[in-house]
């Protein structure tokens, strides 16, 4: 019988991996357009594609190199700064919303000395590379704090805990996977609810960020930004960190 080895270091994945194919695949073929490309006579006009395809090609290949960075580097560093906008105590609850590979998740994990985190996902392979369950647990305990952690399969739009669950919720490049705008509503009313009051949200995207505000404004929450993050995210990601009424 084979035994599954345990990777040696934790691995958080790529994020949207369809996307960045595209980009790199798009962008290579741009420029053996431009290469090979010759002009076309159609009746008496003349198309000559020129640089064109190149310049295309070479701007694919761009964001697709800034998307790799960020996938691999940039994200730890933009999960330091959401994770350090939160005044820890160390006995907090806390809940990840779209965990993935659960690096947010862990990261506030590892700042709670009595306190436990729990990371919700519907474990989507569209929105990060072989997004499972499972190799979430194995970063977990890779990263020791298996004892502080609990996974879950939930839609963030339709939570199961009771009202007031939480002392900080955090969530990056989740809701807007959402597919319709009244389910981002709800998701972001549902941080809301399990929120206990004085309880604080970072939220992070890179788009959509207004409208989940103002349903946190709606709620009575006073919401503060912060962003956008050009040099270490791709996209450039913004966030706003709010706090539940007292």
């Amino acid at each position: 019988m084979t035994v599954a080895r345990m990777p040696n270091n934790p691995d958080y994945g790529i994020d949207a991996p369809g996307v960045l194919a595209m980009f790199f695949v798009v962008g290579a073929l741009c420029l053996v357009l431009g290469r090979f490309a010759r002009p076309i006579a159609i009746g008496s006009v003349t198309i000559d594609f020129g640089y064109a395809p190149q310049i295309t090609g070479g701007v694919f290949l761009l964001e697709g190199v800034l998307m790799f960075i960020y996938v691999k580097w940039g994200k730890l560093r933009h999960r330091d700064r959401m994770l350090t906008q939160v005044p820890w105590m160390g006995d907090e609850r806390v809940l990840d919303v779209g965990t993935g590979r659960g690096l947010l998740l862990i990261g506030a994990a590892k700042r709670l000395t009595t306190g436990a985190a729990v990371g919700i996902d519907i474990w989507s392979a569209k929105d990060m590379a072989g997004n499972a369950p499972e190799r979430t647990q194995a970063n977990i305990a890779l990263e020791g704090v298996s004892g502080k952690v609990e996974l879950r399969s939930e839609d963030a739009s339709k939570m199961s805990f009771p009202d007031g669950s939480f002392d900080v919720v955090v969530s990056n490049l989740c809701i807007h996977n959402i597919p319709r705008q009244a389910g981002r509503d709800r998701a972001c009313r549902e941080i809301a609810r399990v929120l206990r009051p004085g309880g604080w949200a970072v939220i992070s995207d890179y788009k959509l960020t207004k409208k989940y505000a103002a349903v946190f404004a709606g709620e009575g929450f006073a919401v503060e930004w912060r962003g956008p993050f050009w040099r270490d995210t791709f996209p450039p990601l913004k966030m706003f960190v709010t706090r539940k009424p007292l």
